[in-house]
């Protein structure tokens, strides 16, 4: 899922706790097993339908503005229903063809490109963007409603509160989201859940199939974060009932399976159907991460060189950079710290920062590694791969109270961390 890790008498304890799947037993395959289908695709069927419709209507010199924008939010489409990434160059040079020839709608095209631009991790052009589009013609509330998820890419708190200040309307579900998200990013979890419930209610009460599919997989994200499996796993089924080809509910399903019951093989089967159809690279690590468990090193070794050969053969540009620099900070250190700095650059967030440690860590300079978490990580953030490596750096610079300290959290987010990397972590 979102926090996928590639790495490996307590620990015995908890497996001994954890063997038998059925002893903690949250899910059933009869809840999703026909949304396993290969020919179930209602999203990618409709997606197709409406891109040869849109297509069909745009004149051949690509001239018909009134075409542009849907057909672009169609190939946007595509890319979420199959992992390819050419959908979403294919979306973003028909919002530059948009901006370009419209005479009225610039400001939604550029907020359609800046969408784009996320999408493809190109955060700081999509932020610089839509600052320039705020100055000009434009819905301000929209841009600003952008702004805010641009700055928190980027890591510009204070602007994306700033912006968020400027949209205050807790009955407007847009702004709860964001309002939930900047809680979270505060470390403030009962208070995201409460906004993203509150969002939720709006979802239900306007029966907005899309804004459902959007709350539901997101809240059931929230809940397993907060340790409230089954009520996650509850949403998750209420998101498929409402889009049965979901791929990133399927793969968050499988993970309750894994991480949750143990129940390796369950968890195969779904990431094996889910993979048929929908095509992103991550899916490999997470088979790696099965693999592992189980044992089968050359499998789990096979897996990962998978995945880093999809992310080259499909180009997805900086998409998988925080996965990559994980990688190859074991084998090919020098390599992890050059793309960690990249990343920075390009993200600089404690999220981005806690990797660079990990780099610089790997690659011998211990006390520059301590640095970036000192200035960078801690305190800024609560995710647990930034907590994770956080206690490696205090580690290698023999800080042992903090070690103590951080391990004491990242026990609560063992269902987050996975059982592979809650072994490593006791074993610090």
């Amino acid at each position: 899922m979102k926090k996928l890790s590639i790495l490996a008498g307590f620990v015995l304890l908890i497996f001994a706790c954890k063997t038998d799947p059925g002893e903690k037993r949250i899910t059933d395959p009869k809840d999703y097993d026909l949304h396993l289908s290969t020919t179930n695709r209602p999203t990618y069927e409709e997606a197709i339908s409406s891109k040869e419709f849109w297509s069909k209507r745009l004149r051949p010199d690509s001239s018909g503005v009134g075409e542009l924008g849907p057909l672009a939010g169609v190939y946007d489409l595509l890319f979420q229903t199959t992992g390819n990434p050419n959908f979403l160059r294919n979306a973003e040079k028909l919002y530059k063809k948009g901006m370009q020839i419209s005479a009225n709608d610039k400001d939604a095209f550029a907020r359609g490109l800046a969408h784009n631009y996320i999408s493809q991790h190109r955060f700081k052009e999509a932020y610089a963007l839509l600052q320039v589009t705020l100055e000009g013609p434009s819905n301000k509330h929209q841009t600003q409603l952008m702004l805010f998820d641009a700055a928190m890419e980027v890591g510009d708190y204070e602007k994306a509160y700033g912006y968020l200040g400027k949209i205050k309307n807790l009955k407007d579900y847009h702004y709860l989201i964001r309002l939930a998200k900047w809680s979270d990013h505060r470390g403030d979890l009962e208070n995201a859940i409460h906004y993203l419930e509150e969002a939720k209610t709006i979802a239900e009460s306007r029966d907005s199939k899309a804004l459902k599919i959007w709350t539901y997989s997101n809240l059931g994200d929230y809940y397993g974060h907060a340790g409230r499996i089954k009520d996650s796993y509850e949403l998750y089924l209420n998101t498929l009932a409402l889009q049965p080809d979901n791929a990133y509910v399927m793969k968050s399903i499988a993970w309750i399976i894994y991480s949750e019951e143990n129940n390796v093989q369950e968890a195969h089967r779904i990431l094996d159907s889910v993979m048929i159809n929908h095509k992103l690279p991550d899916y490999h690590l997470f088979k790696a991460e099965l693999y592992e468990f189980e044992g089968k090193v050359d499998f789990a070794k096979s897996s990962q060189i998978d995945f880093v050969n999809a992310v080259k053969d499909g180009k997805y540009g900086e998409m998988y950079n925080t996965f990559l620099i994980e990688i190859y900070s074991e084998a090919e250190p020098v390599k992890a710290l050059k793309l960690a700095e990249r990343e920075v650059q390009n993200r600089a967030t404690p999220e981005s920062y806690h990797l660079l440690a990990l780099a610089q860590l790997k690659n011998g300079m211990t006390k520059e590694a301590l640095r970036t978490i000192e200035l960078y990580v801690e305190g800024k953030t609560c995710e647990p791969m930034a907590l994770f490596h956080t206690t490696l750096v205090f580690k290698a610079n023999e800080l042992t109270d903090k070690v103590a300290s951080v391990k004491k959290r990242l026990r609560d987010a063992s269902f987050e961390l996975g059982p592979l990397l809650t072994k490593k972590i006791e074993t610090l």
